[in-house]
């Protein structure tokens, strides 16, 4: 069957008439032969869909955010019951602006934040201290012996006596610079929380932790007192009350997709269907996921905005195929199947393409990666429907505006038919010739040198003090930094875990050997302080002998550390005295400072450790992130390898030439080592937030290539120079590849303005990645198919066959022979 070139109903009418019902292949004869149910189909899971994202939460879970199996973490899971203060804890600061903590008002608002914090859902209420629990204690020597109680004495009663009895316990209690300020200025609430609320069984919900500290410092943060309050439950609970406003980011994306949708096709009505499509499949994600158990976190929140960039992407695809056709005075029907044909296999396989990046990240052992990484593969499964199959079915009804059409198609002959080119091709065109394509490849060359230098400094892990997911002057960075200032116990804590035979946890080996390892601790410069029995120890043997700093050691004696132990606190040693800690308080978590730490404490165990002693890494937030460090910088080598690895398996099966393969996927690697090299210029390293990034450019990036290659090759394949070819790849899907680079850029570049540092982040390293990539296949993919193809014969590939014309019924390419292909469709090969 011919087109027929004129737009009048007529032709067109009759076109549909005579159009084969019965041609294509089955899924199109059974998608478009069954339209209205399939719609109705599409409507009705919408509806479903949309109701069941009304249940979607937004929570963390702190166990979902570490790697699980690594030694480190094992070591924190299996010992975590045991002692206070491992793992997740909040610290509450509550400061005075003038005077000094011996005040009667004050002392009775941290009464009140300790009794009000005691109540709250899943805090782990035997571990928690302040000046007002019982657990903080002084112990002191008098004529009479060993004295002690509680800081704060039963018989406190706000007099100017009981306030300087307060002050004497608390100067004897060791706490300076643990839980009070060492100018006396302010106090800190301590906060361990349990993973499940011990009532319900139930996570800790973030998000009402967070509104329950922030009614509690709007409470009490009034005449003359501050409060500070730092900890992971902290970070997440801003983390989530900051993506709340992901919704207006959502929103301008979609507003700048749209505009620049329409500025390409100048079409009301098909633009809107593109946008539909594309949140319909945002709907479909977003109430899959509680369906399926799963729920939002700080890092997988961004998985809906790329689910709609990359459908837009696509969408755009289908519908220029379609304008194209009607353009030609093909019947919307008629015009919306060919582009079915046309382009099912190439968006199935290009979307297939997308999800490499995705599924890559599934080796990598920290849950909310893994989670992100199936929520963006259900997101991709989801777009496979919508906008390869239910956007040409809703096009068949609605079809384009007459006038875009014309515009579409004048466009096309333009640019494609005449002997004068259009300037911008023209452009690219240069560099299939040898002098262009020598200089594309020699400063190809130039960067990947420097950017592959720069990379070697990239850090991983955090780079800032503070939390890095957040902005330098967020609250929590400034309570973070009041933090740092003010007490030597500082929120970074690493925690050495010493394991010994039952009962020997303070014989007198045990303790002398945590001494040496603390002695090594404090000589690094990122080390504040440590804390163990050794030190208590030191402190009560000089108590015990009139305070004589001459004892000021550890004693040999074992019934004197026996009843040294007895006053220690809970935190220092287990319940079976068969595991003592070892606390580093580091003056931040920088990746730095943590690798010191790690390498100090596994050298110290390496020669120390035996039968009957062993040192176990690590606890505390600041072990945790070591370990963390230590699995993003093995997953960050696994996760290039793999997702390269198959990019080029996804090349090879569509090109069938090592040659092109190559030219395919040096652009790709060449943007990797940029963006690494970016990343060290934005002093951003490789952590949780910033680990899926690379991954997701390069599996979403291969696009660009997959699209100009696969129609390069077909037209050399049929005896084009490689000029010819590349020319009319630029004129076949230029627009299309220009298009994406944009929209997604645009739309990845809007979460620069997030107040949540990370999306930041990823929002500027994503734009970078596929505007590059894209540059990447219009310049320097070219320039290498100089060097490799030329006119290089190419044995003939099936993909070949997709620009001849087919045999009727037949579910391949309609292509007027002498016009070539109509702009923007794709051959049915591989991307």
């Amino acid at each position: 069957m011919s087109h027929v070139h004129s737009p009048q109903d007529g032709p067109v009418i009759r076109e549909l008439r005579d159009f084969d019902r019965l041609s294509g292949s089955l899924p199109e004869r059974v998608l478009f032969n069954n339209r209205l149910v399939i719609v109705l189909i599409c409507l009705l899971v919408t509806l479903a869909l949309g109701y069941q994202s009304l249940g979607l939460s937004l929570n963390a879970a702190f166990e979902k955010m570490i790697p699980v199996r690594h030694p480190y973490i094992a070591n924190f899971l299996e010992h975590r019951g045991q002692l206070a203060g491992m793992g997740n804890t909040l610290r509450i600061a509550v400061a005075r602006e003038n005077g000094t903590i011996f005040d009667a008002d004050y002392l009775e608002t941290v009464r009140k934040i300790t009794d009000e914090v005691f109540l709250f859902p899943g805090v782990d209420r035997p571990y928690m201290k302040s000046l007002w629990t019982p657990a903080v204690r002084w112990t002191g020597v008098t004529e009479e012996g060993l004295d002690g109680g509680p800081v704060i004495p039963d018989d406190y009663d706000g007099s100017p006596a009981s306030l300087e009895r307060v002050r004497l316990n608390v100067e004897r209690s060791g706490e300076i610079g643990q839980l009070v300020a060492a100018n006396y200025q302010s106090s800190i609430v301590l906060v361990p929380l349990q993973e499940r609320v011990a009532e319900t069984g139930a996570r800790i919900d973030y998000h009402d932790l967070s509104r329950r500290i922030e009614a509690l410092r709007a409470k009490y943060g009034h005449d003359g007192i501050r409060i500070h309050v730092t900890g992971f439950a902290k970070v997440v609970g801003d983390l989530i009350d900051g993506l709340q406003q992901v919704m207006v980011f959502f929103a301008i994306a979609i507003a700048i997709c749209t505009l620049v949708l329409f500025g390409y096709t100048r079409c009301l009505r098909s633009t809107l269907l593109v946008v539909l499509c594309s949140l319909i499949a945002v709907v479909w994600l977003l109430g899959l996921l509680p369906t399926l158990g799963y729920e939002l976190d700080p890092y997988s929140v961004l998985v809906p905005f790329l689910v709609f960039a990359i459908g837009m992407s696509h969408g755009a695809q289908k519908m220029n195929g379609i304008m194209q056709d009607i353009g030609r005075g093909t019947h919307r029907l008629v015009a919306a199947r060919y582009t079915f044909r046309r382009l099912f296999l190439a968006g199935l396989t290009a979307l297939l393409a997308d999800a490499v990046g995705f599924a890559v990240l599934m080796v990598i052992e920290i849950q909310v990666i893994q989670d992100l990484a199936v929520m963006a593969s259900i997101g991709v499964a989801v777009l496979i429907f919508t906008n390869l199959v239910l956007l040409p079915i809703l096009l068949s009804y609605t079809g384009v505006s007459p006038a875009a059409a014309q515009r579409s198609l004048r466009a096309e002959q333009s640019v494609g038919g005449g002997a004068r080119k259009h300037p911008f091709w023209a452009f690219l065109d240069l560099f299939t010739q040898r002098r262009w394509a020598a200089v594309a490849v020699g400063v190809a060359a130039l960067m990947g040198g420097a950017g592959l230098a720069a990379s070697f400094q990239l850090k991983i892990g955090d780079t800032d003090p503070g939390a890095p997911e957040l902005r330098p002057d967020s609250r929590y960075n400034r309570d973070n930094a009041f933090m740092v200032a003010n007490y030597a116990a500082s929120s970074d804590v690493y925690i050495v875990m010493v394991k010994t035979p039952q009962y020997a946890c303070a014989h007198y080996a045990t303790v002398m050997a945590a001494d040496s390892l603390e002695l090594e601790l404090q000589q690094l410069p990122g080390v504040e302080s440590t804390s163990s029995l050794a030190g208590l120890a030191k402190v009560a043997a000089a108590g015990m002998n009139e305070g004589s700093l001459k004892w000021f050691e550890v004693p040999r004696s074992q019934d004197m550390l026996n009843a040294i132990i007895t006053r220690a606190p809970r935190e220092l040693f287990n319940q079976n005295c068969d595991m003592t800690t070892v606390y580093v308080y580091l003056k931040d978590h920088k990746a730095d400072t943590l690798a010191s730490v790690v390498r100090t404490v596994e050298a110290f165990a390496a020669r120390h450790d035996g039968d009957e002693i062993r040192f176990l890494n690590a606890a505390g937030n600041a072990g945790i992130e070591a370990a963390t460090n230590i699995v993003v910088k093995k997953a960050n080598v696994d996760m290039l390898l793999l997702v390269y690895a198959a990019v080029i398996v996804l090349a090879f099966i569509t090109f069938r030439s090592w040659r092109a393969v190559v030219c395919a996927v040096l652009p790709l690697m060449l943007t990797s080592v940029l963006c690494e090299a970016l990343m060290v210029a934005l002093n951003i390293g490789v952590k949780v937030a910033t680990l899926p990034v690379i991954a997701l450019g390069v599996g979403i990036g291969v696009d660009y290539a997959l699209y100009v290659m696969t129609v390069t090759l077909v037209r050399l394949r049929e005896g084009a120079s490689l000029s010819e070819a590349y020319y009319k790849a630029l004129t076949f899907t230029g627009k299309v590849v220009v298009l994406t680079g944009v929209t997604l850029g645009i739309a990845v570049a809007t979460w620069a303005f997030s107040p949540i540092k990370f999306q930041a982040d990823m929002g500027i390293l994503l734009a970078f990645m596929f505007v590059w990539n894209m540059l990447g296949a219009l310049i320097l993919l070219p320039a290498l198919a100089y060097l490799l193809l030329g006119r290089r014969a190419v044995s003939e590939h099936p993909a070949a066959q997709m620009s001849r014309p087919p045999a009727p019924g037949n579910a391949g390419v309609v292509v007027d022979a002498a016009a070539g292909p109509p702009d923007g469709v794709l051959p049915a090969a591989v991307r």
